[in-house]
């Protein structure tokens, strides 16, 4: 049999693995369930893909995002290692054929969500498996004290029950010591291999900023030519903060969840390949995405946690060079992160009112008995029964929790779309077809923002507004779509809610309100961690991060901006040479302004005398508002002496 190495070697070309990536292979060899955590970029994949191609039968990951698993499988085909995932834009005769591959030895990685697990059909093809290990991705989820909880990775564990001599492995990079001990509890682990690679990411200058302008402060922290990553919150903003930077002649890509497959693929082509280095996204972008040479990564809102933060920000640097984690915050900011609290955990009266709305609106009689799907159009629910959808998803997302229900992802991601011809055209298709016509006119008067961005809207109300069938009105937007006047994006299945219990009166429905009143005081603390590492000006900022996920750090890091402010004073002469040279050589060109932004102010005079010197001496020269290095090494050595004697 093949070492790991020569596994390594012959798929992926590496010579060495990265650090604990060996120790949790080979804890996996020797059949031992095992909990890696490994911080983004550490390369958790390959601790389940490697022994997968080493073992029989075939490696069974559980993953929590569609665009993880689909990501994941294209790589893995195009190593030639057969793979494969099941999600819910799946149609029933694909999931089945590729069961039944499965079940014939077809794959060496099978990729599934959680939810897939409990479903008759999986069930029933389970028992048939060559199942060699189990891998849990994101195994945070599993822990209700974490910050992304799904109620269904709470049953991965019944698949010990099935595939008792399978090892689990499960990983994430974000895990707290109670989150850790919750994961190890709930999967069932006896005597597990525990690793644990540090947070500490050295490489990472960590600046964090009060923006009254975050947009003028994001177009002047990023560097045209380096690749970078701005985080936003919403599917609206990221759209117009990417039009906003196109205008101002950033080469800019655009990526959430509303926008066609085809478009997200296109996106993420262009910033791979750096003809669009700067990527703006909502959060979910870049789980699973191996590019090294992220140069920045700028959240545009507060995070919600400092989970996500260290998760998203570790996408910035996984080459090891030096890069930026910049985030801007404002009084609005941490506004909303305090009302957060309140909006997520709404009182009883509310989640009992939110239950019965949503029994009348299944219309279930009392006593129906469980375990069935209902269609559940949530836009139309909240209008309904006169609900703030937002406040809403959250109560729905508690009742969650309490196992009452399962909802589909294509509940919270409704159908989008946006015209993508000009306004003339419209008016000549009104002439040629007037039914298309009708409906382009339509969808003109309920949405406002159609034409500028990718907007959510809802077959049903359009139907019901234009007096038509919802079949009709899909079919008209699949054919504009189709002669490519519109950008119809539509999830795989429509939303759907799937009833586990039995359905009783509102009165007597069983909360656990204890339950909830601790994971409002964890989310409490939680959002309270993250309004402090925001506001603080006087903590190293690694030192915050590293004591919160439960390492006690010696010193302070030196590369964040509490700690550079501290340094500004008495910075060192040489260091500082070069890194200025070392960022010089790495964009192959920059503006003094791009240069100098990471730094404290107190630094600044300082460090354009340096520039200056650097000119005089002809170490770097300006053309056309940029810097450029000279590669001349008698030039650095005579310059460095004569600074350094300046500064005696």
């Amino acid at each position: 049999m093949p070492s790991p190495e020569q596994i390594l070697k012959q798929y992926w070309g590496y010579n060495s693995f990265r650090p604990l990536q060996e120790e949790i292979i080979n804890s996996i060899l020797d059949n031992r369930d095992t909990l890696a955590l490994l911080p983004t970029g550490g390369g958790k994949s390959l601790c389940f893909q490697v022994p997968a191609l080493l073992k029989d039968g075939f490696c069974m990951v559980i993953s929590p995002l569609i665009a993880l698993m689909q990501d994941q499988v294209s790589r893995l085909k195009h190593l030639d290692i057969p793979a494969a995932c099941i999600h819910s834009g799946m149609h029933y005769y694909d999931v089945r054929r590729t069961l039944d591959n499965a079940m014939h030895g077809a794959y060496k990685l099978l990729y599934i969500s959680p939810e897939r697990l409990q479903t008759t059909l999986f069930r029933e093809y389970m028992t048939e498996f060559d199942v060699s290990m189990i891998a849990v991705d994101e195994a945070h989820c599993i822990s209700q004290w974490g910050h992304d909880f799904r109620p269904d990775y709470l049953k991965i564990a019944s698949a010990r029950e099935v595939f008792p001599n399978a090892p689990i492995l499960a990983l994430t990079a974000t895990a707290t010591t109670d989150v850790r001990q919750d994961i190890v509890k709930q999967l069932q682990f006896q005597d597990p291999a525990v690793f644990k690679q540090s947070f500490a990411r050295d490489n990472i200058f960590y600046s964090i900023n009060y923006s009254e302008n975050k947009n003028a402060d994001t177009l002047n922290s990023i560097h045209k030519k380096n690749c970078s990553i701005i985080y936003t919150r919403s599917r609206k903003q990221t759209e117009a903060i990417g039009n906003y930077l196109e205008q101002s002649g950033m080469e800019t890509a655009v990526y959430h969840a509303g926008l066609s497959k085809e478009k997200r693929e296109d996106a993420q082509e262009q910033w791979m390949t750096n003809r669009a280095p700067v990527m703006v996204a909502t959060t979910a972008f870049g789980m699973g995405i191996d590019k090294p040479d992220v140069r920045m990564v700028l959240h545009y809102d507060a995070p919600e946690h400092l989970e996500a933060y260290y998760q998203e920000a570790g996408r910035a640097g996984r080459d090891g060079a030096t890069s930026l984690a910049v985030a801007f915050y404002n009084s609005a900011d941490i506004k909303r992160l305090h009302d957060s609290i309140a909006l997520q955990f709404p009182p009883e009266a509310y989640l009992r009112q939110v239950y019965q709305a949503v029994v009348e609106y299944l219309q279930i009689p009392i006593g129906t008995e469980p375990d069935k799907y209902y269609p559940f159009d949530l836009f139309d629910f909240c209008r309904k029964f006169s609900l703030q959808a937002n406040q809403a998803i959250h109560a729905l997302k508690l009742l969650e929790r309490e196992e009452l229900w399962t909802l589909s992802e294509s509940v919270y991601s409704p159908a989008t779309v946006q015209f993508i011809v000009d306004r003339h055209i419209l008016d000549d298709l009104d002439k040629v077809n007037p039914e298309l016509g009708y409906v382009t006119i339509g969808l003109l008067r309920m949405y406002n923002t159609i034409f500028h961005f990718p907007t959510s809207v809802r077959e049903s109300a359009i139907a019901k507004q234009l007096k038509m069938k919802q079949e009709e009105v899909v079919q008209s937007l699949e054919q504009l779509n189709r002669m490519g006047i519109v950008a119809y994006n539509k999830p795989g299945e429509g939303p759907q809610m799937f009833f586990h219990h039995y359905r009783v009166d509102s009165r007597h429905l069983i909360i656990d309100l204890n339950r909830i009143h601790i994971l409002r005081k964890r989310h409490e603390a939680r959002t309270e961690a993250m309004i402090d590492f925001l506001e603080n000006t006087s903590v190293c900022r690694e030192r915050i991060l590293l004591s919160y996920f439960g390492e006690k750090p010696q010193k302070d890091c030196g590369h964040c901006d509490v700690c550079r402010d501290k340094q500004a004073v008495n910075f060192n002469h040489k260091e500082l040479w070069n890194e200025l040279l070392n960022k010089i050589k790495q964009t192959g060109n920059t503006t003094v302004k791009e240069l100098v932004t990471p730094y404290p102010a107190a630094m600044k005079a300082d460090m354009l005398a340096l520039i200056r010197n650097m000119l005089d001496e002809g170490i770097v020269f300006l053309e056309k508002g940029e810097l450029y290095f000279t590669p001349d090494k008698n030039v650095q050595k005579r310059f460095l002496a004569k600074a350094q004697s300046r500064k005696g």
